[in-house]
């Protein structure tokens, strides 16, 4: 999976978004502060389509209207806005249409500046990008590929707002727990995907490891110009990818890893090549 998956693309001449605090938005007037959080918002550098291609099918996102916009649009947002949501739903559903038995995550768990109309509006969104590709709410445990390619399904959808119980097709955000270490120490972060896997319900949800370092103000004020990828993750990447590589899938094992930059590293590869390990485990009990 990859963390805040729409951020390759933020648009710094649009107003600081309704995510951010007054005090950002304030300081935002000055035209260079839009550059330096374009340095920060941006946690990706490769599109949806790229993501897919690269191996990616948990999708993190956040989605908000523009205050003072006509008509009820939603745009993906961290800091800065981002695409329309439409357009990158339609983009997912295009690789999907070229690969029929591939399944996708689509996790919509921040909404920002959004009344019920605004939710009606991108529930209908997803329901005419993905049809009959999208899965009911069902079992966890009964969501294997076989089931998802008899029904001829290919994406799900979590959706972290009370509306998913008037839709079949939108799976509760408790199904989809992500806890959330925020420290820039890569050992603190190590040391909470160890304690959270340990905590992680044996039955009946999916669960996320975000392998991320989160900057704090201070962090940002130190390395202003050099952005996030550049202060937190180049450097960290390589210990964040050697316990990637250190662990096991299944029941209270690892489900689905996020990053940031997820091309900068081996990261989809090594998380797909863990899968093996389920095969040696059938193996070896036949």
């Amino acid at each position: 999976g990859s963390h805040d998956s729409f951020s390759y693309w933020v648009d710094e001449k649009s107003p600081v978004g309704p995510d951010q605090a007054t005090a950002i938005k304030r300081l935002a007037r000055i035209s260079l502060v839009k550059k330096i959080m374009k340095k920060w918002s941006v946690t990706q550098n490769l599109t949806f389509k790229e993501q897919l291609e690269g191996g990616i099918r948990y999708f993190d996102l956040r989605v908000s209207s523009r205050p003072g916009e006509m008509g009820q649009e939603i745009y993906f947002i961290h800091g800065l806005f981002g695409i329309k949501v439409s357009d990158g739903l339609k983009e997912i559903n295009s690789f999907l249409e070229q690969h029929p038995k591939e399944v996708v995550f689509l996790d919509f768990n921040h909404f920002y500046a959004m009344d019920d109309s605004h939710h009606f509006f991108l529930i209908n969104k997803i329901r005419s990008a993905f049809g009959s590709k999208l899965c009911s709410v069902e079992c966890v445990e009964h969501v294997t590929l076989q089931y998802m390619w008899e029904k001829k399904h290919q994406v799900l959808i979590f959706y972290h707002y009370p509306l998913h119980q008037e839709y079949p097709f939108l799976w509760p955000g408790n199904k989809m727990p992500a806890p959330w270490a925020n420290t820039t120490n890569v050992h603190k972060l190590l040391q909470f995907l160890e304690t959270t896997l340990e905590e992680r319900s044996r039955y009946g949800t999916f669960h996320v490891s975000q392998a991320i370092l989160t900057p704090r103000v201070k962090t940002i004020a130190r390395h202003l110009i050099r952005g996030l990828k550049n202060t937190l993750v180049h450097r960290n990447l390589p210990m964040i990818l050697n316990w990637v590589k250190a662990q096991k899938p299944g029941v209270m094992g690892v489900n689905i890893i996020t990053s940031d930059f997820v091309e900068l590293v081996d990261f989809a590869a090594t998380v797909i090549a863990l899968n093996d390990l389920l095969l040696e485990e059938d193996e070896a009990a036949t």
